[in-house]
């Protein structure tokens, strides 16, 4: 039952850094896995980043070392903080979130398009 809500999308040059967030609400059920999914076109989805409800995270291996994910608890929500920005970061970036009885939530989406 959950509703995820992304921002924080845009326009970037590269070598900049942008910021997304995600809040998730309306379900009962604890959120046990929040995470970052993109997709270009003509592409499938991708995983980018997850964070546990117990703090351990996961990278794709094309954005370690540039972005961090990030997660608030109490808020139920999740952030991306995408620094070293490349053309090929340019997707579609989804929230995805799985609730303790093992469901899956996912996001409208925020265009990130980095520019060389």
């Amino acid at each position: 039952q959950e509703r995820l809500v992304e921002s924080g999308g845009g326009l970037a040059q590269a070598g900049g850094s942008l910021r997304l967030s995600c809040a998730a609400s309306g379900s009962t059920f604890k959120i046990d896995v929040m995470g970052w999914y993109r997709q270009a076109p003509g592409k499938q989805r991708e995983m980018v980043a997850s964070a546990s409800s117990g703090g351990s995270t996961n990278y794709a291996d094309s954005v370690k070392g540039r972005f961090t994910i990030s997660r608030d608890n109490a808020k139920n929500t999740v952030y991306l903080q995408m620094n070293s920005l490349k053309p090929e970061d340019t997707a579609v970036y989804y929230c995805h979130c799985r609730n303790s009885i093992y469901i899956d939530y996912w996001g409208q989406g925020t265009q990130v398009t980095v520019s060389s």
